[in-house]
């Protein structure tokens, strides 16, 4: 009997309840993070847009899309047209959502339909749009974007002049403004930057009937001539730093805790973890926590990375696991860290940049590799 009430108990309780772990998402802070980067532009009359790309970098586009609309952000970007579809049911009429990867063959007409917005990159992708409003017997719009020397995507400077031809000789797409995207705008004293301000500025003359959106989260920072009439932010409305070795401006938006397997002790000369790859050089007591690299801890934290209890910092000793690492826990009291507890993977005590610092990354990376096993909370 008992056990039958213990397996109803399970049943109806709720996910959050004996998560492995609980990642929160301050919908507040990145709504603030989103008002503060609009009055940095706002002096020149630009306006943000949000990068809601990879799932709004990892942490649900929907609700994070939600947020910044009620912020009064009305120009969404995503990478890829499946990324649009699944957002555009979840904002409102007035909010635009453009996709940077413009199309695939094939999907122009369900774009045109769903009122979506590509963004041009080549004159295969303009061809294929402008097909699709002939087929419509309507005016289509798009973005246009550059390539200032990213060499990754948009226009080179080889397709400009029959670019420019075809809007001359009349078009059936409406061009809401052109872009282009900084390479290098984190580090402010990068010469790769006014080597692209540059480009972009005669691309400028040669379309100059065209508004501009040129910067991103770095190039916000960068000054008023980089901002255009739209920004779009990304990693910095997520707390992420906009620009390396400056102090982060932005508010923390994700905290992480992640909770105990289990404990032990070893003796000195213990193998810890994949291939023993650690040797405990005392004895040392040590605690399993479960996440590993599907749950975004890289595994090439082992023996570099830490989490964090109560201050203290716990070093990583062996090879991260798909579903679990291991800690030193010997730094705190005896008992102090049992089966169950919490430990602090991102938060008051280490950033986005500490982590990404110690996995030799960014922190793109480590906020889109969060994985999905963590019970999500939105305060």
């Amino acid at each position: 009997m008992d056990s039958d009430i213990l397996v109803s108990r399970t049943r109806t309780a709720t996910t959050a309840q004996g998560a492995t772990g609980y990642l929160t998402i301050d919908l507040a802070a990145l709504g603030r993070n989103y008002c503060k980067l609009v009055s940095m532009l706002a002096p020149v009359r630009a306006g943000a847009g949000a990068v809601v790309k990879a799932d709004a970098y990892g942490l649900g586009a929907k609700r994070v899309a939600g947020t910044l609309h009620s912020e009064g952000c009305r120009h969404f970007f995503v990478a890829q047209f499946v990324e649009a579809l699944r957002l555009r049911p979840a904002l409102a009429h007035d909010a635009q959502i453009f996709v940077l990867n413009g199309l695939q063959p094939g999907n122009e007409i369900a774009c045109a339909e769903m009122g979506i917005v590509p963004v041009l990159n080549s004159l295969a992708q303009w061809r294929q749009w402008s097909a699709a409003a002939r087929i419509l017997k309507r005016h289509l719009p798009a973005v246009l974007q550059f390539d200032t020397g990213m060499s990754r995507l948009g226009f080179p400077r080889e397709e400009r002049a029959e670019l420019a031809a075809a809007l001359r000789d009349g078009s059936n797409v409406e061009i809401l403004f052109i872009m282009s995207h900084l390479a290098s705008a984190d580090d402010i004293d990068s010469e790769q930057n006014g080597e692209q301000f540059a480009e972009m500025s005669r691309i400028a003359d040669e379309f100059p009937c065209f508004d501009i959106s040129f910067a991103n989260s770095g190039g916000v920072f960068l000054g008023d001539a980089y901002h255009g009439v739209l920004a779009r932010p990304g990693i910095a409305l997520y707390g992420g730093a906009p620009n390396a070795g400056e102090k982060n401006p932005m508010e923390p938006v994700v905290s992480l805790n992640v909770a105990v397997v289990q404990t032990r002790t070893v003796p000195a000369g213990a193998k810890v973890g994949y291939g023993g790859a650690h040797i405990t050089q005392r004895e040392t007591r040590l605690a399993t926590i479960a996440a590993g690299y599907a749950d975004g801890l890289p595994r090439c934290l082992s023996d570099r990375g830490a989490v964090y209890f109560k201050g203290i910092r716990l070093p990583i000793v062996g090879r991260v696991s798909m579903d679990s690492a291991t800690v030193d826990i010997s730094a705190l009291p005896e008992g102090a860290l049992t089966f169950g507890s919490l430990v602090e993977v991102l938060g008051r005590h280490q950033t986005l940049e500490d982590i990404a610092r110690d996995a030799g990354t960014i922190s793109y990376e480590i906020l889109t590799g969060l994985g999905d096993r963590y019970d999500r909370q939105y305060r």
